[in-house]
């Protein structure tokens, strides 16, 4: 059973004021909470009996600590931030992670996001470098909230797997030495296609809207578009960004391996 002092401490941690001040954030759905027990600490699990059995062996594992309350699919549906709860609720500690980008970027591809503000689009984004082999995204600081149950919901459990670092973008680009290569999406770029790419670098990916700013414009140094086909044909003004870094983390992957 749930309290209902439970059920308020769990809706406030939709805000991402709250979820700051505890340094905690839900995630939900048995793929989700399952790939995401080994990996962060857990401190509370809200679940039916049937996920409780199935995962007896992982939660004895991974999370001995946490209080755990055994609910019904009504209670959890109280509890869950989801329309359409999966079986389990928990809650996680958020991780301090740090990383040079100039480290990161001139051994290994990483991704760069300039003020991406969809909570669905960062999640998928985060998805889509776990499964291409990208395990540090650095995002500007008026970048969605990695942590916002949307975001968590979207990742499907990839945020096991990728590190997401929130700093001065513009800054951070700057500290980069050598000819580490620093790439960019823009509809006057080069034909991705055609053009070489390198096995390490960063991929710099815009805001929905307005694209990557002009100040971190100025230090792309390899400006990639991705064609539209046929050539000449009227289409929609630009690809989603998520869809976007899709498509260039597959050319890039295609390309060097």
């Amino acid at each position: 059973m749930i309290s209902k002092n439970k059920i308020k401490y769990i809706h406030s941690l939709e805000q991402k004021k709250y979820r700051v001040r505890e340094g905690v954030f839900v995630a939900e759905g048995y793929k989700i909470v399952g790939d995401m027990l080994p990996f962060f600490d857990c401190t509370y699990i809200a679940a039916t009996s049937q996920w409780l059995e199935q995962n007896q062996t992982a939660i004895n594992r991974h999370a001995q600590n946490a209080e755990i309350d055994e609910v019904t699919e009504e209670e959890l549906r109280k509890a869950s931030l989801l329309e359409s709860p999966q079986q389990v609720l928990a809650i996680f500690t958020q991780p301090h992670t740090q990383a040079s980008i100039d480290s990161i970027a001139n051994t290994n591809l990483c991704i760069a996001l300039d003020d991406v503000q969809n909570p669905g689009n960062l999640g998928t984004i985060i998805r889509l470098a776990d499964w291409f082999g990208i395990e540090h995204i650095f995002c500007s600081k008026n970048c969605a909230d990695v942590y916002n149950p949307k975001t968590i919901q979207s990742t499907m459990g990839a945020l096991a797997h990728v590190s997401v670092h929130y700093v001065d973008l513009t800054e951070a680009l700057k500290s980069i030495s050598g000819s580490c290569p620093i790439y960019g999406t823009f509809l006057d770029g080069e034909n991705m296609y055609t053009k070489q790419l390198s096995a390490n670098g960063v991929i710099v990916m815009g805001n929905e809207g307005k694209g990557v700013s002009k100040e971190v414009e100025s230090l792309v140094d390899e400006k990639l578009f991705i064609p539209n086909y046929p050539e000449g044909r009227v289409t929609s003004e630009s690809l989603n960004v998520a869809i976007a870094t899709a498509v260039v983390c597959s050319e890039f992957r295609r390309r060097i391996s």
